[in-house]
């Protein structure tokens, strides 16, 4: 089922749905429109929460979590009295997070997919919790959250207790008139002068701390924010690949379809129909060749941009699953009458791909700057460094060391987290998948390619204007056109690091 839609002119929010896709979240945020919970999801809510305080007022076995201490202090019971204040006592000592801030666009995934999460009646919170989530995310009240902390199992334990403790009127928030990371509030203050007076903050009930840290969404959301950027890295990348094609006079035939139907991946062949598309109609495409083949970074693009289009589809599949589940421990199933402890925290399935996503947008990065390299080399009737006055002025001699000096450290990112594991808790968390590391360094990859890719598009549009008066397609010359509107790519050394992040921040 996907997103339900209510009557905009209502000014009633959107819903959350028992499923969403991938476009679904990306909709719903770039949408701006509040959201709330379905019937449905209330009712199951609802009917989880009521079972699970009967199952304690009971006094039967001890439940992991609700009536028990946490991790290697499972065997420790506690007080009814004491249930609540366990919670409480739960996202203070587990909020200690440390490094850089979490971007607030991600936080704000988080409280997303969190509410999402425990829409689906297995988590044991109150409606007032699920409610409480939304209504941060709906008002852009933003917890303030470090990258540093998670091991990627028994959930994103530190970030989200970040992301928890101003439900309660504890921790920090971002302040919502600041335009940058650089000026917090206490979450009193957001009470205050944020929230109503009557919502102040949640009285937390047995489990529901212990549902709010355990979770995946600290990777869920920045393995969405990864996946979102490289959706646009993967259009851009044919679209340029085709750019460098015409301005380094490359031949046509590598993209022909006969070849990739005869080698049917799915993104290879799209690739190779992409970059033809975008050549279409380019006199310097048709003209006759005087080179017999072209260097791999030319010839095999549909191969390496379509191996990674591949990858991301498969990552892509994973991460869906993923944020339409139950993520935290122990499940309850009040049809059934069961409250087990399992393990649906552990990050393992995100891990893996995480580190896939890495490998695969980097090889883009990879590829692109290879590509560059061809173009300033000084062949193909091309000046080296596409300068007009090589030896006077360097041109782009630098640019292309930058470009590979960002695939070095790429590769380096690309070390995979999700083969190393540190036993905490005493031993009883004696596996971690290590997500989190690989979702934040996942993200700092993704943005190096994007910074690669500008300079690619500087050095195609540039080395381009030195195969005039013959003009490429209009897809392509009209990419040129945009360039030098928002750029200086004419003849003469200048500081390129003011052009190649103009050409970032607008493509």
């Amino acid at each position: 089922m996907k997103v339900i839609l209510l009557d905009r002119l209502s000014s009633l929010p959107m819903q959350l749905a028992e499923y969403h896709s991938l476009d679904d979240i990306q909709k719903i945020v770039a949408s701006g429109e509040k959201v709330t919970l379905s019937a449905v999801a209330v009712t199951k809510i609802e009917k989880c929460h009521t079972y699970l305080l009967n199952k304690v007022a009971q006094n039967g076995p001890p439940i992991y979590g609700v009536n028990t201490g946490f991790g290697s202090l499972c065997n420790t019971e506690i007080e009814d009295k004491d249930l609540s204040q366990l919670q409480i006592n739960l996202l203070r000592s587990h909020a200690c997070g440390a490094g850089d801030y979490v971007p607030k666009d991600i936080v704000k995934l988080m409280l997303l997919l969190k509410a999402q999460s425990l829409s689906y009646g297995h988590s044991g919170v109150q409606l007032a919790t699920v409610e409480k989530l939304l209504e941060f995310y709906n008002k852009d009240i933003t917890p303030v959250i470090y990258e540093l902390g998670s091991l990627g199992a028994s959930g994103d334990l530190a970030p989200l207790s970040h992301l928890a403790l101003p439900l309660i009127g504890e921790g920090e928030i971002w302040d919502t008139n600041a335009t940058s990371n650089a000026s917090k509030n206490s979450s009193s203050f957001a009470f205050a002068k944020v929230l109503k007076p009557e919502v102040s903050s949640l009285h937390l009930g047995p489990k529901e701390g212990l549902a709010l840290i355990n979770g995946t969404q600290f990777m869920q959301a920045y393995g969405l924010q990864c996946l979102f950027k490289a959706k646009n890295i993967l259009t851009r990348a044919d679209l340029h690949a085709a750019l460098c094609v015409d301005a380094y006079d490359g031949r046509r035939e590598p993209f022909l379809a006969y070849s990739h139907q005869i080698r049917p991946h799915k993104g290879q062949l799209a690739t190779a129909k992409a970059v033809l598309g975008h050549l279409e109609g380019s006199e310097i495409l048709a003209q006759d060749k005087v080179h017999v083949q072209d260097p791999y970074s030319f010839r095999c693009v549909p191969q390496v941009h379509g191996a990674s289009k591949d990858a991301v589809d498969h990552v892509a599949a994973v991460f869906e699953t993923e944020i339409n589940s139950v993520t935290d421990n122990p499940n309850v199933f009040p049809d059934e009458d069961l409250i087990l402890s399992a393990g649906n925290f552990h990050g393992q399935p995100l891990a893996l791909q995480l580190d896939y996503l890495a490998i695969a947008i980097a090889e883009i990065g990879s590829i692109a700057e290879r590509r560059v390299y061809r173009l300033v080399e000084g062949k193909r009737d091309l000046p080296a460094f596409l300068t007009g006055n090589p030896g006077l002025e360097s041109g782009l001699m630098i640019a292309q060391y930058t470009a590979a000096s960002i695939v070095s450290q790429n590769k380096q990112l690309c070390t995979p987290s999700s083969v190393d594991s540190i036993e905490s808790s005493n031993g009883q968390e004696d596996h971690v998948s290590m997500g989190a590391n690989a979702a934040t360094k996942c993200l700092r990859v993704i943005e190096n390619v994007e910074r690669i890719q500008a300079i690619e598009l500087l050095t195609a549009s540039k080395g381009l204007e030195f195969r005039r008066p013959l003009k490429s397609s209009s897809i392509l010359e009209d990419l040129v056109a945009k360039v030098k509107a928002i750029a200086d790519i004419s003849d003469g050394d200048k500081a390129w690091a003011d052009e190649v992040e103009k050409i970032r921040l607008s493509f």
